[in-house]
């Protein structure tokens, strides 16, 4: 059965890169990955052709590789949140299951491919997928409601009807709300979640066995799994989780070979247009990100 994907994904999955605006900021990343390689890069090089970008801090080079967008961060009691930076998922408050929406009044057209990304945080990702390709819908899962609050408060302002965030625990509510969704599920992310680096609260990390089997079940034949982080415990606790289930999911590289990893199997780049917030930080602070992209097979 052919996948109705096209809108997120063709056969490559780097047709992303066909959009990437090069900007002086991710001309810049590039060009330093590619020096790091090598041991012996001309140090003064480097620094004559990033002093510019070098002179931004990492909230502004994140405006930077997003100023498409035009966000007005200051707009209203939404424009500027202050927010914790890790949430315990399993308190009480967050194990009550959302309602689901009518998905007719969520989107223009409910019957298009979806993707969901688990942990949307600020929103900027997902808006600028949903402008750059609006034959798709998009929605976000996040458990900070003061960021689903002013993400969804840029989706007014722009006027979208393609891109939908909720205040969610998907640890609780991805089942219920991606089994009710009329059209196809054609892409799930999760970026750099949260690490929760003690042993014991492990369990709070959001990619469990549930979700694994509730991802799976849900992802239409052919449709892709993209996981991230910068903290490589946490890399390798989510490609473990996936590269078991070989029967229902092959890895990106071995449906396109011509798709460059490094010796370890990570993406050597993000395959999706666009760096995520964290993954500009990450990046900019030196950081290596590791990424892994599966497709279910058909």
């Amino acid at each position: 059965m052919a996948t109705p994907t096209r809108a997120i994904f063709s056969s490559s999955p780097r047709i992303f890169f066909n959009h990437t605006p090069y900007t002086l900021a991710t001309l810049s990343h590039f060009n330093i990955g590619l020096l790091k390689k090598n041991r012996h890069y001309n140090r003064c090089c480097c620094y004559r052709f990033n002093r510019s970008v070098a002179e931004l801090r990492s909230p502004d080079l994140v405006a930077f590789e997003y100023a498409e967008l035009n966000l007005k961060e200051k707009v209203s009691e939404a424009g500027h949140v202050r927010i914790r930076q890790h949430v315990n998922p399993l308190s009480a408050s967050l194990t009550i299951p959302v309602q689901v929406p009518n998905w007719n009044e969520v989107y223009g057209d409910s019957t298009l491919p979806l993707m969901v990304d688990i942990g949307s945080g600020s929103g900027r990702f997902l808006i600028w997928l949903a402008k750059r390709f609006p034959e798709s819908n998009y929605l976000g899962l996040e458990i900070r409601n003061k960021l689903v609050s002013r993400a969804q408060f840029w989706v007014k302002e722009l006027a979208f009807n393609n891109v939908h965030f909720m205040f969610a625990n998907a640890m609780v509510s991805f089942e219920q709300l991606v089994s009710s969704y009329p059209g196809p599920l054609v892409l799930v992310s999760i970026l750099c979640p949260d690490p929760h680096f003690k042993k014991r609260h492990h369990k709070r990390r959001v990619l469990q066995k549930p979700l694994v089997d509730s991802i799976l079940k849900n992802l239409h034949p052919g449709g892709r799994v993209f996981l991230q982080s910068d903290v490589v415990e946490v890399a390798l606790d989510m490609r473990n989780r996936f590269d078991s289930q070989s029967d229902m999911l092959e890895h990106i590289t071995d449906i396109d070979p011509s798709v460059l990893c490094d010796n370890e199997g990570w993406l050597l780049s993000n395959p999706m247009g666009i760096r995520t917030e964290r993954e500009i930080h990450a990046e900019s602070e030196g950081a290596k990100v590791y990424r892994r992209m599966y497709q279910r097979r058909i």
